[in-house]
């Protein structure tokens, strides 16, 4: 059945003499803004109770979407139930705008630079309004402003996470510049995580960013684990994963894990705090760190510059589904990239119930030294 389409103006103006004009979009798409004296009903509930919404089968209807698609379905929809007063905007909610045509915003729902800042974000049924919120409430800490802590800082800043703490002790070298992203060649000699603020806060000023000039070590690690959601490594060495996965396991934090070596990196989650004995945690992959001599720095082996980014933006991805309570994290399987065949391949992982530090009912072993055992002493 064919349906009249009316451009923006016409749709107003009809409005404005008694049409009743219904944006079929979904609320997380309405808060964005809608046509100035719009009704919001998403366009499932219209068609499914079309009699309820409307109960005057005479009055005229104008329905209107994002693009003029969903809306015009909507029409044929409703005209095939009865309604024979009914239109479709033609260009939908971006011509009404494009056209400088009164928009409105739910009242109390979201600022300007929210909206417009967020807007792709806003416009996935699987974060919207209330998700976008749950990111900016959420506290990650990141240690680690290097090469894997970049592009997991730049894309957690830009999704809107409400703060972001940063720890790490070095300051900016030029060698640094071919995969720390963060850093520029005037950052040179500046602490990074000083460099990394002043980077993201540019970037995101929603973002707040706490930068602490500090290594993490047994005698810190809880302080900067305090109110965190996420933990994501971003130190790339072996004392460095020890310790935080001993102090995840005893406060109940999920940690982002990311290594990479020469052409090949990994990531996963680590989340055997809040899930003992069904989700692994980094010793039940590594019970003991290789011997030294077998995993070089990348400082010795050397490192292809844009591997860290694939790695970190991995790390991001995990952190920001675990704020949301999106999609299937990581944890329970090792990711394997190779950049020189351009593969991905996964490994199973499985809690080991003999785990010295996450097995069921096992009490806290307590922190060691963490270099002594790295280096195997």
């Amino acid at each position: 059945m064919d349906v009249r389409e009316i451009t923006p103006v016409d749709a107003m103006r009809r409005q404005r003499r008694g049409a009743v004009l219904i944006d079929v979009r979904e609320t997380h798409e309405r808060a964005l803004g809608m046509a100035e004296g719009a009704r919001g009903i998403a366009m499932e509930a219209l068609i499914a109770d079309a009699g309820e919404h409307l109960p005057d089968r005479d009055v005229e209807v104008l329905l209107i979407c994002q693009g003029g698609m969903r809306s015009l379905r909507t029409a044929e929809a409703l005209a095939a139930q009865g309604f024979a007063n009914i239109a479709s905007v033609a260009g939908g909610t971006t011509r009404w705008a494009d056209e400088s045509l009164p928009l409105v915003r739910p009242v109390g729902d979201i600022d300007a630079d929210f909206a417009e800042r967020y807007s792709r974000h806003l416009r996935l049924p699987q974060v919207g309004v209330d998700g976008q919120r749950r990111l900016e409430a959420a506290r990650v800490l990141l240690i680690g402003a290097g090469g894997l802590g970049s592009p997991a800082a730049y894309y957690l800043a830009a999704a809107g996470v409400g703060t972001l703490r940063i720890a790490d002790d070095d300051v900016v070298d030029r060698s640094n510049l071919q995969r720390q992203i963060l850093h520029t060649e005037a950052s040179i000699g500046t602490p990074k995580v000083e460099s990394a603020a002043s980077a993201l806060s540019a970037l995101n000023p929603r973002t707040a960013i706490e930068p602490i000039v500090e290594r993490v070590g047994s005698a810190n690690v809880e302080r900067l684990l305090e109110d965190v959601d996420v933990v994501v490594d971003g130190a790339d060495n072996f004392p460095a994963r020890y310790l935080l996965n001993d102090a995840c396991v005893k406060l109940g934090k999920p940690l982002v894990y990311g290594a990479v070596h020469r052409f090949e990196g990994q990531a996963s989650v680590f989340d055997a705090g809040r899930r003992r004995g069904h989700a692994p945690c980094y010793r039940c992959l590594f019970p003991e760190p290789p011997p030294p001599d077998a995993a070089p720095n990348c400082a010795e082996a050397g490192v292809l510059g844009v591997l860290p980014g694939v790695i970190g933006l991995i790390q991001a991805t995990e952190a920001i589904k675990l704020i949301l309570g999106i999609g299937v994290p990581l944890s329970g399987r090792l990711l394997h990239f190779d950049a020189l065949s351009m593969r991905f391949r996964e490994t199973r992982l499985s809690a080991d119930p003999d785990c010295a530090v996450c097995a069921p009912g096992r009490a806290f072993p307590g922190y060691i030294d963490y270099a002594a055992f790295c280096a195997g002493g």
